[in-house]
């Protein structure tokens, strides 16, 4: 089967239709030429904050991979993600379960005139996100020893095996410049103090993040001399870019996915990075509008997730009954809740709630906005009147933080989808009592569940960590708050010129990728 491909006229006049054409460079396809190697992907999200301690993450984290150090980076080598030492590692090892030691290699040094990179460096690092947006990582780290220069010991509370892959490795653990960090008042934003990596970055907003080569970088050379990670905010508008040659690389959605499987654009590949996401409709407990828990449960009932996943995700999703992902101790095989829409109505008539209006908003993507609207419908036939409200990707992820004002107090349904890591701790931290006001956007709480939480981490043997975490999430069902969607592959089509690497939550690791 033939895949109408657009020519970069074409490509570029549908853009500027449809007022996007201030996205794209005239010269964003480069001509290769004198050598240079230039890898171009679309980027679906303008970077807000890049400091690891209070970022979004997703974009932030990809920015970072390619500009700082980690103690830890992610080996595939064996079929599976294991943990590796990162390019600026001579050694680290577990001493013991409570000990982490490490040795830097000599001569990585920071940008702009700031030194070396030593082991104080990352002391201060991994201590400062002890009280920041992100801490639940880092809540079984007591502190780092340093050594010397180079060496230094991470002493944890207790044992605690995710530390590896899903603290040090992900971009939480990216080690910054203490001397250039506290010089900028301890934090910074959309400017890094002090970077080391093999790549420079530059932003420019609402058009594109550049990595150009750091020339004081002494480690491996990436395969690739520049890349340039084109904002495409719309899924339409990337794969028209893909086609049209702009992009060599761009995430796709899952109609696209099962588009491609009847037939591929010439000279590209299907790379399925996990389903390491999961995808919910969430509710607002503290809402007037939803304080009644027969309400939230009355939504649990009415929504027909068996159509979002055809609707939506013609069929290429796997249904999720949890925040615990495929292939995690944990991991759920059913709810206690069922689609039910005369169960619904009984609800909603006890609540006397007939005739009740709410407001979802959904990040405008295709799939989002489908599924929100096959709520929207679902919810009519039961008595409450839906308004769907698709955000930009800005707006939408201040919606719950109260750090970014007071939108939080009129949030009432939202379409929310997280990326995690391979372990189900790592997605069940953001549902903690802390998180209220930063990413527990139901907020709710629970005694017993932060006791679980806490008793999880230390557990070393399988089955009681999963009856843990089957547990953890029965507690948040019962809330009312979560109608469970589903766990979205992260799926990309490429230019069989390259290979990508990510990390397993999907964020592209650019330094990685190869040409073939």
């Amino acid at each position: 089967m033939n895949i109408y491909k657009p020519t970069r006229r074409q490509f570029l006049t549908t853009m500027a239709c449809a007022g996007a054409y201030s996205l794209f460079s005239p010269m964003a396809s480069v001509v290769r030429a004198q050598g240079k190697q230039v890898l171009k992907v679309r980027n679906d999200r303008d970077i807000q904050i890049l400091d690891p301690a209070t970022m979004v993450g997703g974009g932030e984290i990809e920015v970072q991979f390619a500009v700082l150090p980690r103690l830890v980076e992610f080996d595939y080598s064996q079929g599976k993600v294991n943990p590796m030492p990162g390019v600026t590692v001579e050694r680290i090892v577990q001493r013991d379960p409570t000990h982490i030691d490490f040795t830097l290699k000599e001569g990585f040094k920071w940008t702009n005139g700031f030194g070396d990179l030593t082991a104080e460096d990352v002391k201060y690092s991994f201590e400062r996100m002890k009280t920041s947006d992100w801490s639940g990582y880092f809540d079984q780290m007591e502190r780092v020893d340093v050594t010397d220069k180079l060496n230094g010991t991470i002493v944890l509370k207790q044992s605690f095996a995710p530390f590896w892959l899903v603290t040090m490795a992900h971009g939480v653990g990216c080690i910054l410049s203490a001397k250039a960090t506290e010089k900028a008042g301890g934090k910074f934003t959309t400017e890094f103090p002090a970077t080391c990596g093999p790549y420079l970055f530059q932003w420019m907003p609402k058009q594109k993040n550049l990595f150009t080569p750091n020339p004081e970088w002494t480690g491996p050379k990436p395969d690739f001399d520049e890349v340039q990670a084109l904002l495409v905010e719309q899924d339409k508008a990337a794969i028209l870019a893909y086609e049209a040659g702009e992009v060599d690389c761009t995430e796709i959605t899952s109609a696209d996915h099962a588009r491609f499987k009847k037939g591929m654009p010439a000279n590209s590949k299907i790379f399925v990075a996990g389903a390491l996401q999961y995808f919910w409709l969430g509710m607002n407990t503290a809402h007037p509008k939803l304080k009644d828990i027969r309400v939230r449960k009355a939504i649990q009932h009415a929504v027909d997730v068996d159509s979002i996943l055809q609707g939506a995700y013609s069929g290429t999703v796997e249904k999720s009954f949890g925040p615990v992902c495929p292939g995690l101790v944990g991991k759920r095989n059913e709810t206690k809740y069922a689609y039910d829409p005369a169960k619904a109505k009984q609800l909603v008539s006890e609540a006397g709630a007939a005739g009740l209006e709410l407001e979802l908003k959904t990040l405008n993507q295709q799939e989002r906005v489908l599924a929100a609207q096959i709520v929207q419908a679902n919810l009519q036939v039961v008595g409450i009147k839906v308004k769907v409200l698709p955000l930009d990707a800005g707006p939408f992820w201040n919606l719950g933080q109260e750090s970014k004002g007071d939108q939080w107090k009129d949030s009432q349904l939202w379409l929310m989808r997280y990326g995690t890591n391979p372990d189900p701790y790592e997605a069940m931290q953001w549902f903690r009592r802390e998180q209220i006001g930063i990413w527990n956007w139901e907020r709710w709480s629970d005694d017993e569940f932060e006791d679980l939480y806490t008793k999880a981490l230390a557990e070393t043997d399988a089955d009681k960590r999963n009856t843990m975490y089957l547990r953890m999430q029965e507690i948040m069902e019962d809330t009312g708050a979560y109608v469970w969607i589903c766990h979205e592959p992260e799926t990309y089509i490429h230019n069989t010129r390259i290979t990508p690497k990510t990390a397993p939550g999907a964020e592209m690791i650019f330094p990685d990728f190869k040409l073939v």
